[in-house]
């Protein structure tokens, strides 16, 4: 159980948390040589998706970041106690909270569902699946329970036709890396690629243009800015300096090496998949290399 001295130290850290601390980052930034390269990027949608739809999976992934950060503080707190003095885990899981505008609420909530009684820690898993023309895919989960999410994962993939991947299959085929994603209205292309290179980015990803599409669909693309965890902090700071509005990535995210072009047909089912594994509380993303 928290003692009163641990939440004494606990409030005060996630008072520096919300009011923030002296910044480790110069004020500016040394030009890096780097040559940035734009490689097509994943999709996960049919070419003609309604913005509605588009505005409900980026607040279901909003949500499903927060769920994330909640768990790994259950399960810092759980190995190292509620104290971010001591414990070095939970304070580097809440420096991340405060880099991707975790409310202050959702924090504290975690770390007293860590001392309920039976709630165990969470263990990272990634279950590998084969889609539909010739995608595959990749279902990231933080669970406490294995045995449930790898049968609720095997499930859903059985009930929309996909199979599932021996470990290795499909994972070879992604690159981790720690990504911001910044809506193509939001941002010059040209002031971007400028910004990108300033903060010691490695690539940035734009986002693909199909023959159909219409402006109100362009309007809901995004560029992805890839970035090493070293530099991710200060290409968060460059952007805000600017302005210029972005969505975090949950800690880092899996993106294709290669893409594949499928047919309207196949792109729905794997959308349908990918939208019920992402119902799942134990799943947190889903990654695809289908174009």
């Amino acid at each position: 159980m928290a003692t009163a001295s641990s939440m004494r130290v606990l409030g005060a850290f996630l008072h520096k948390l919300s009011h923030g601390f002296p910044s480790k980052c110069p004020n500016s930034f040394a030009l890096q040589i780097r040559r940035i390269w734009a490689f097509p990027p994943l999709c996960m949608g049919r070419r003609s998706s309604k913005i509605a739809t588009r505005k409900g999976a980026q607040d279901a992934k909003k949500a499903k970041r927060y769920g994330k950060i909640g768990k790994e503080i259950v399960s810092a707190v759980k190995k190292g106690g509620p104290n971010p003095i001591s414990n070095t885990v939970l304070a580097g899981v809440l420096e991340k909270a405060k880099e991707l505008d975790v409310p202050k609420e959702i924090l504290e909530r975690n770390i007293k569902r860590a001392s309920e009684k039976g709630q165990e820690a969470f263990i990272e898993k990634f279950y590998e699946v084969y889609g539909f023309g010739g995608v595959g895919m990749v279902v990231e989960v933080l669970t406490d329970k294995i045995n449930r999410s790898v049968a609720a994962v095997r499930e859903v993939v059985k009930d929309c036709g996909g199979k599932m991947a021996d470990p290795g299959s499909i994972m070879f085929k992604f690159r981790r890396e720690r990504v911001v994603n910044i809506k193509v209205t939001d941002a010059d292309k040209d002031q971007l690629l400028a910004i990108a290179l300033d903060a010691g980015a490695e690539d940035v990803i734009e986002p693909p243009v199909y023959e159909d599409e219409q402006d109100e669909d362009r309007s809901e693309s995004y560029y992805k800015v890839v970035s090493s965890a070293e530099n991710y902090s200060a290409i968060l700071s460059k952007l805000r300096e600017e302005a210029i509005a972005f969505e975090p990535d949950n800690g880092f995210e899996l993106l294709p090496l290669n893409t594949i072009e499928v047919d309207d047909e196949a792109m729905d089912l794997n959308k349908e998949l990918m939208s019920k594994l992402l119902e799942l509380d134990d799943v947190d993303a889903v990654y695809s290399d289908q174009k």
